[in-house]
């Protein structure tokens, strides 16, 4: 894989954690022509093979795929000019600000014979990947809740007046599209499509901070909370008729969880000496790309699609802007 990452912000530097353990033949960053400095440090400090301040040069480039890091209103523009120019194109979470401009970029990911990916680490983390397979030992379903509540820094500047992009209703931003959407994938990759979604936000200035989210799944109900301007000891369960799974820990950060059963007895599973949280889903992004596995993509895509016309509706249901530009169709 040749890659070029969009971005030098938190997830960008998390990635590069991630590609000095990957056999990646060329990685580069593209950064802004203000901030070069910082982008060369960047390079050096993890011993990158180059930078680019255009993005136009950098599609120019031989980089086969393209990692957009950027904030959430950027992402279906950036990726969407990738596709057109024939890479691979994977996208930080939220994949795109609303339902259809996702239904546009796998449109033009197909048109172009190329794949896409949303970044969503939580799928190929191991441990959920056990739980996963492990769901039946608690029985049936009944109770389902998932907690990420994490105060934000970026709270009490948007108290004092300043809207940063994460609290920002025209950029996609909101606790529900910055947290509680590591646990709308985490359920719908156990469960489903919901039958029914309500969304019950504290709202500021047209942007929720918080909110709790309750999907109907018929014979089983599941809370989703998410929280910028408060926290919680986090901590996520799954009720079922046998006993119950807990996990300690975000869904997107879990190395382990617990089955406690009905019967008073407890299994443990826990993943000895875990990788960084993003090193299983590039090891698979890279796979399926290699092996051409459009199963497999098509998979992951049809739960981000789920996910996306969940937050849709939920931000709808606030009325917290959703109208998001959708370009022309690409040509074949």
């Amino acid at each position: 894989m040749r890659i070029g990452i969009l971005g030098t912000g938190m997830m960008a530097n998390l990635v590069m954690e991630t590609v000095k353990k990957m056999d990646f033949s060329y990685v580069a960053v593209l950064g802004r022509r203000e901030s070069e400095d910082k982008v060369k440090a960047l390079c050096l400090e993890n011993g990158l093979d180059g930078y680019f301040l255009d993005y136009d040069e950098l599609l120019d480039s031989d980089v086969d795929t393209i990692y957009v890091a950027l904030p959430n209103h950027l992402h279906y523009e950036f990726g969407r000019k990738a596709l057109m120019r024939g890479k691979h194109v994977i996208i930080e979470k939220p994949v795109t600000a609303n339902a259809e401009q996702l239904k546009d970029l796998v449109r033009t990911a197909q048109i172009k014979g190329v794949m896409m990916f949303e970044a969503m680490n939580i799928h190929y983390l191991p441990a959920y990947k056990a739980l996963k397979d492990q769901l039946w030992q608690a029985g049936d379903p009944k109770i389902v809740s998932f907690n990420y509540s994490q105060y934000s820094s970026r709270y009490d500047a948007f108290k004092d007046g300043q809207i940063l992009p994460v609290f920002d209703p025209m950029k996609a931003g909101g606790a529900l599209m910055d947290l509680n959407v590591y646990n709308i994938h985490a359920i719908v990759g156990l469960f489903g499509k919901p039958w029914e979604v309500r969304y019950e936000a504290n709202m500021e200035r047209g942007i929720d901070t918080s909110g709790v989210l309750t999907l109907d799944y018929g014979d089983f109900k599941v809370v989703a909370i998410g929280a910028k301007d408060c926290k919680a000891p986090v901590r996520c369960t799954i009720q079922g008729t046998k006993g119950c799974f807990v996990v300690p820990k975000p869904m997107s950060q879990m190395d382990g969880y617990e089955l406690q059963l009905n019967s008073g007895e407890t299994v443990e599973y826990r993943v000895e000496k875990p990788e960084n949280r993003l090193y299983y889903e590039f090891a698979e992004f890279e796979r399926i790309i290699r092996e051409k596995d459009r199963e497999k993509e098509e998979e992951m895509l049809k739960i981000s699609g789920i996910v996306s016309e969940i937050l849709e509706e939920a931000r709808r249901q606030n009325r917290i802007f959703t109208r998001f530009p959708v370009m022309l169709p690409a040509a074949p």
